[in-house]
């Protein structure tokens, strides 16, 4: 994953977190995507206090993820329910071309809507 996007979505995990000023330029340099200078002039502080910021930012949400692991929490998650998907589709699948039983439909439909679920 790219920096820029691991910053962004750690931002999204921990960035109450941060100060509001750190908070505030990483959103603008990193979701927004404004250089140091336009963030600078929008906020009223000087270049190298915004770079400043955004390094202490960045260096918090980093650590935070190594103390607490949401945000990979979250990725495996997500990954595990996309398995679990495709597993139920792919039972699914194997019912209709072997089986056609209805009580395994019913079952892999109430997977799937528990997965979306869990999703949302």
């Amino acid at each position: 994953m790219s920096k820029n996007l691991e910053i962004a979505l750690l931002c999204d995990f921990y960035g109450e977190l941060l100060t509001e000023k750190q908070r505030d330029c990483i959103v603008l340099y990193y979701d927004q995507d404004l250089s140091l200078g336009e963030i600078a002039e929008n906020t009223g502080i000087t270049r190298q206090g915004v770079r400043d910021s955004i390094k202490r930012g960045e260096a918090t949400l980093l650590e935070m993820e190594e103390k607490l692991g949401l945000c990979r929490r979250y990725r495996q998650m997500y990954q595990g329910l996309e398995r679990i998907t495709q597993e139920a589709k792919n039972i699914s699948l194997l019912n209709d071309n072997y089986n056609s039983s209805a009580e395994i439909e019913r079952s892999v439909k109430a997977i799937l809507e528990t997965v979306k679920e869990i999703g949302e």
